[in-house]
């Protein structure tokens, strides 16, 4: 896999008849920086997650890593590129352990079959990249441990070591703080702030003192638009995003 130090996009654009989910949207994510993606519910920042990621095609506009078009390429080609993405809501393989989940996703990032419960009995070094991936998200449980048996905590920890397994250098996290106690929003915090040494991470979070706490960056969408673009310290004092958005969370 090649190492892409910035995921670039310009003038992005999705609509639906005449919806524009996302309207002429640039945002750049560089590895060593984590960028917050923020915005009202219905801003388009999901949308602009799925378009760069490859998960959605866009009816405009250009994503490259580095110098490389990857316009055309599908969420498939772009996790095999090195861009991985969580979602909203934590959708780990139920009929399967921690660990196996953790194998499959990255079977999954080297476009491996699905029947690979035998290939992983048999195959310790992808077990043992488990273990390790579990316990650098940490993870503490037994990598035989049932999903059904994880928390709602335990599962969005599970949902990042899946991330991880597909090798990725830019990561692209929708809301990983959502429905965590205070402890575990700490833990998520600091584990983010460690991957941000090797990683690019594009992080959409409604948690605004998480957000200020973590960010080098910070985009702010309106109607699928860029509202405001810059450092922490610059956006809130943005009277515009004041009005639009930080008052409603403050």
């Amino acid at each position: 896999m090649s190492d892409p130090t910035t995921l670039r996009a310009r003038g992005l654009d999705k609509h639906y008849g005449n919806l524009h989910v996302t309207r002429d949207l640039d945002v750049e994510v560089e590895v060593g920086r984590l960028q917050a993606l923020i915005g009202p519910n219905g801003a388009g920042k999901t949308t602009a997650l799925a378009q760069l990621c490859g998960e959605l095609p866009s009816a405009a506009g250009t994503v490259h890593l580095d110098e490389r078009d990857v316009t055309a390429i599908n969420l498939p080609g772009r996790v095999r590129l090195g861009v991985a993405r969580s979602w909203q809501i934590s959708a780990p393989f139920p009929d399967f352990t921690v660990g196996e989940n953790v194998v499959l996703a990255a079977l999954a990032a080297e476009h491996r079959g699905f029947g690979f419960r035998g290939l992983a009995r048999r195959d310790p070094a992808r077990n043992d990249r488990a273990r390790h991936l579990l316990g650098e998200v940490g993870l503490r449980v037994d990598p035989a441990t049932p999903v059904g048996e994880l928390d709602h905590g335990g599962q969005r920890l599970l949902e990042l070591a899946m991330v991880l397994a597909t090798d990725p250098v830019i990561l692209l996290l929708d809301e990983p703080m959502a429905g965590l106690t205070p402890g575990e929003v700490q833990h998520v915090s600091d584990l983010l702030v460690r991957l941000r040494a090797d990683h690019g991470i594009l992080l959409v979070e409604h948690d605004m003192d998480v957000v200020f706490a973590l960010a080098d960056g910070i985009t702010v969408l309106a109607d699928g638009a860029v509202l405001a673009s810059g450092p922490p310290e610059a956006i809130r004092r943005d009277e515009q995003v004041r009005a639009l958005y930080l008052q409603e969370v403050d």
